[in-house]
């Protein structure tokens, strides 16, 4: 909405790891969406809130920041738009989520939004675990001595959202008409560069106009004009930002732990709670990445197995309809778009759901009972030595979902070698679009068996493609740290959640945004390659499809052979001559030494609009490589072929041998594991690294070790 029509936009902020997201999800439940910033990836979520009264507000979702002089580029973005009153998501009112069992340390960045003059409520989240440690908040004397209204809730259980919901309400009348003290008295010479800002550029608030001065330099809203005239006014003035910032934190500290320790009552002695005991094993130096080893192959594990049946049903499903169509539709060019161009498609992607929808809700309910911050803790060290930190795990567990959200998450991390490194390398990581890959792959490569009656070969072999992405990475940020310099500190701080069961609606809610993402977003990207392979293998130039049809014949007639087969060979001349055809054949020479066929050709590079098009273009050429006879003629079981039974069957054309052998099909496996077939994560690159020149390099050099150990893999299995 814009003008009148827009609805008061309700800032919900709060430092990481304060249960913000959570509160979120409870206020606003499945009317939310996500979307980016102007200008940057970073995803936000908006969701629209009901009030008791019948109004409407719309809540932001900002990042997790600790305070608004950033140390990363997420904190960026949340001062950017906090110092620039026309920004489209500056808050109108914040909601402040703060951990009640760290409250010290959140209050920091809650007193500098005090001196914005921004309507506010604190939420003290988390009320159910502070009763179990016996902290004891005396709430009234809290909102006396901060000057704005504070509610306990709880993100996990949803208690106390009710009343949340009502002080966000009295929130609205306030504003644009809040006139609040200061907080934070700034110094004679910090109010000297305010109220020059504030008479140069037109801020009427002081603690923003002094925002202005801290960061005008990488503002990305400022005018040249307006950055040339605040580094006047810095320098006249002889102001340190750096100097300021310190003393201004630490001021800050001075006035609001008191308000803290009187407010609060920690208990004598913390029990050794349940949260201890289980670090004590999953922290451990030696144990704690075993234990990781063991969780991650039971998710493998439970991605086959759980997701068996619903696999099956998707998939002859999709055979069904297709046959009934094929039978019951008139024979029409435009049948043969629905049928072998966006059902095969859609088929080709749609089957693999169930085993993402998984990956993504065991990920999560990780996340939920505060396991993932652990792993950021007891892998820092070691990811130090190739040249990241503890918080690019984040980014490197994201990977297994998607590298594009994955590389925005990197934004945390406030060194920029460690940072550049951790971008770089993510796209090594499997993410859940090769995940239709592998799968179809690995069931035709590896038998279905159990080793040990335990643990499936499939399964571990589809964790050694995660492990040889895993490799890569570390390899690749071994050698980037080896060749990037830098004297930036590098440092991790980081705060251990206690162990809570999973808030399921969360839970639900996040899972249904990413795969419902995944979905509409692979759904976009299939149809339209689905139609376009579809167009690309149905013409060609000139009359070439017309003289294929003629020369099968010719070759039919010479070799005794039957109307079907006849017509199967006529399919598969008119497909080698399309443009498609034309296009596999000519690219054909550079992939034929790693036993690939131009059929595989093309999916490669059509592959490389999104990883999961590949085993939809493949269902699409070899529907369009069988004939009206073979669906007519053929039994029922054989019309119904599934993708991997067609691929099964699939043979060179010059040799008659078959293109899946075992090396093969691995070849694959390992080019698929190194490979950037992700337009999407290369253009995410180049926008967060600033440069083409980082994003063709990792295109580049990813491509060329996917060719390199494809060769080898084919070399030795052969």
């Amino acid at each position: 909405m814009s003008g009148s029509q827009r609805l008061p936009r309700i800032g919900v902020i709060g430092n990481p790891n304060s249960g913000k997201s959570t509160v979120f999800n409870h206020l606003t439940g499945l009317r939310q969406k996500t979307g980016n910033f102007p200008g940057v990836t970073v995803d936000i979520k908006e969701g629209n809130l009901r009030l008791p009264g019948g109004a409407e507000v719309t809540l932001v979702d900002f990042p997790g920041t600790y305070s608004l002089y950033p140390t990363s580029s997420d904190e960026k973005l949340v001062s950017a738009v906090l110092s620039d009153q026309k920004n489209e998501f500056f808050p109108d009112a914040v909601v402040y989520i703060a951990d009640v069992n760290h409250l010290e340390k959140h209050l920091l960045l809650l007193t500098q939004l005090l001196d914005l003059q921004l309507p506010l409520v604190l939420a003290l989240n988390m009320a159910d675990t502070a009763e179990e440690l016996g902290i004891k908040v005396n709430v009234s004397r809290l909102s006396e001595k901060l000057g704005i209204p504070v509610v306990f809730v709880s993100g996990r259980t949803g208690d106390n959202m009710s009343r949340l919901v009502s002080e966000i309400e009295k929130l609205i009348p306030a504003i644009g008409n809040i006139s609040r003290k200061a907080f934070f008295e700034m110094d004679a010479a910090e109010k000297q560069v305010a109220e020059a800002v504030r008479l140069n550029l037109g801020e009427n608030n002081p603690y923003r106009a002094l925002q202005l001065a801290h960061h005008f330099e990488w503002l990305p809203f400022l005018h040249d004009s307006d950055r040339a005239t605040l580094a006047t006014i810095v320098q006249t003035k002889n102001f340190v930002s750096l100097r300021a910032q310190v003393e201004e934190t630490l001021a800050r500290y001075d006035l609001f732990t008191p308000i803290v320790e009187d407010s609060i009552q920690q208990p004598q002695q913390f029990p050794d709670t349940p949260t201890d005991r289980i670090d004590a094993v999953l922290t451990h130096r030696i144990g704690g990445p075993f234990v990781f080893i063991a969780v991650m192959l039971v998710i493998f594990q439970a991605i086959f197995d759980w997701s068996a049946y619903p696999m099956d049903w998707i998939d002859n499903g999709f055979a069904e309809l297709n046959t009934w169509l094929q039978q019951t539709l008139p024979n029409h060019w435009t049948t043969e778009l629905l049928t072998d161009g966006i059902l095969a498609g859609l088929a080709g992607i749609l089957v693999f759901v169930p085993q993402i929808t998984l990956l993504f809700l065991l990920i999560t309910i990780l996340e939920e009972v505060g396991y993932m911050a652990r792993v950021v803790f007891l892998f820092d060290r070691i990811m130090r030595r190739f040249g990241m930190n503890g918080r690019s795990v984040v980014a490197l567990i994201g990977g297994s979902a998607c590298a594009v959200p994955a590389i925005m998450s990197s934004r945390t991390i406030g060194n920029w070698k460690e940072r550049l490194i951790t971008v770089l390398v993510t796209p090594f990581i499997s993410c859940s679009a090769r995940i239709p890959v592998y799968l179809v792959l690995i069931g035709m490569a590896v038998p279905r068996v159990r080793i040990g009656g335990i643990i499936g070969a499939q399964t571990l072999v589809f964790g050694a493609m995660y492990a040889l992405g895993v490799a890569a990475a570390l390899f690749a940020g071994w050698t980037l740290k080896r060749y990037l310099k830098t004297r930036e500190p590098s440092f991790l701080a980081i705060e251990l959640p206690v162990y809570r069961m999973p808030d399921w609606k969360n839970v639900g809610l996040t899972v249904w945004e990413k795969v419902s993402a995944f979905i509409i977003g692979a759904g976009k990207i299939i149809l339209i390659v689905s139609i376009a392979l579809w167009a690309l293998s149905r013409f060609g130039p000139g009359d070439a499809i017309e003289r294929a049809a003629t020369e099968a014949k010719q070759e039919a007639a010479a070799s005794g052979l039957s109307e079907a087969e006849t017509e199967d060979l006529t399919a598969q001349k008119k497909l080698e001559a399309s443009w498609a055809g034309q296009m596999g054949k000519a690219f054909e020479p550079v992939i034929r030494p790693l036993g690939y066929d131009w059929k595989i050709g093309i999916g490669l590079l059509t592959s490389f609009a999104a990883r999961e098009v590949f085993t939809g273009t493949l269902a699409i050429l070899y529907n369009m490589g069988s004939s009206e006879a073979d669906i007519n003629d053929r039994s029922e079981n054989e019309a119904k072929a599934t993708l991997r039974e067609k691929m099964q069957r699939e043979t060179f054309s010059d040799t008659g041998q078959p293109v899946y052998t075992f090396a093969t099909t691995l070849s694959l496996l390992v080019f698929y594991a190194l490979a950037m077939q992700c337009m999407s994560t290369l253009a995410v690159v180049r926008r967060e690294t600033g440069s083409w020149k980082w994003a063709l390099w990792q295109f580049l050099s990813m491509t060329g070790l996917a060719w390199l150990a494809a060769w080898l893999v084919q070399i030795i299995f052969a």
